[in-house]
């Protein structure tokens, strides 16, 4: 689907229809994070069996291996102290409880622990999409999950614009003269938590770690000098580079947390475009596509986008907001 800001126009189109909207000297801005194999599956010493679903590493450290938090079930269950095997070479230590099913955890192994998450663990797919442990789709699942230009990992979940892609349809972009560039924001579980509160912008967005380097920064400048856009692929390249604009627009190398929360009403200031998929209702996602397409305009997209049957969330459907 693409969504004309400017005529409030909407046309029901296919992907690679993407190709004709773009324009030379755009800039389309990628978030190359990686998806880690972050869940693990072990078991007590009953036999009884235990999830671990990394989060994020915490700034906390802890001798002898890496500290994180974490989602661990059956967490009423499970008590401080207790600790599994994942495979032969990873363990997972529960240091302290930090309520709602989350646990600091701690992981420890023979070698680099990420070398060994990597080897014990599974692609934390949607919840929506059930696979068992033997289930032959996990291999296919390990590598689609994963945008074709994810390089960093740490996130816990795919930046889902950006799976719409492949080399070919990069390419035909690059030969139309359309550059590219590359932010990393590391996605995390409090992406997707429901809005809760009555007011949308009282919601409490969680820290994601991001990094703009000095390469893309320079990339915005020059779309920006040659008169080209700048095309976000994703919400999370959209708040990368909000996070980074300063007043007058211009983008600075950055790294660090982010707790950026879009709601209507936000002045983009880096911004001209936006790739995005179809998001739940009461998502801090949603409330960011608003922000950007004119929430009247966004409402009739998904009224069209339901009445179509397009398809919602991350293997879903793209919308484009010119």
């Amino acid at each position: 689907m693409a969504v004309c800001r400017e005529t409030g126009g909407i046309a029901h189109l296919r992907f690679p229809d993407l190709l004709g909207l773009l324009r030379e000297g755009d800039l389309l801005v990628l978030n190359d994070t990686r998806v880690i194999r972050g869940r693990l599956r072990a078991r007590k010493e009953t036999g009884a069996a235990v999830e671990i679903f990394l989060l994020s590493p915490a700034d906390a450290t802890e001798a002898g291996g890496e500290v994180w938090e974490a989602l661990a079930r059956p967490s009423k269950r499970l008590r401080e102290g207790m600790a599994f095997r994942v495979g032969e070479d990873l363990g997972v230590a529960l240091l302290r409880r930090l309520g709602g099913g989350r646990w600091e955890v701690r992981l420890a192994a023979r070698g680099p622990v990420q070398e060994a998450v990597e080897h014990a663990g599974e692609i934390p797919l949607p919840p929506y999409i059930r696979r068992d442990p033997w289930d032959p789709r996990n291999a296919a699942d390990a590598e689609r999950y994963q945008t074709v230009y994810a390089e960093r990992p740490g996130s816990v979940a795919a930046p889902t614009a950006g799976l719409h892609f492949d080399r070919e349809l990069l390419g035909g972009a690059k030969r139309r003269g359309v550059s590219t560039a590359a932010v990393t924001l590391s996605i995390g579980y409090g992406t997707f938590s429901a809005i809760r509160t009555e007011e949308v912008e009282k919601h409490a967005i969680h820290a994601e770690r991001y990094s703009l380097g000095r390469n893309a920064a320079e990339g915005v400048a020059a779309a920006r000098g040659r008169g080209g856009r700048v095309v976000a692929a994703g919400t999370t390249s959209v708040r990368v580079l909000e996070t980074c604009a300063g007043p007058d627009g211009r983008v600075a190398p950055s790294s660090g947390t982010t707790r950026l929360f879009i709601t209507p009403g936000y002045r983009f200031r880096a911004v001209d475009a936006l790739l995005t998929n179809f998001h739940l209702p009461r998502s801090s996602l949603l409330a960011l596509v608003m922000a950007f397409g004119g929430v009247e305009l966004i409402r009739e997209a998904y009224r069209q986008a339901v009445a179509e049957r397009y398809r919602f969330a991350s293997y879903g459907d793209a919308m484009f907001i010119y």
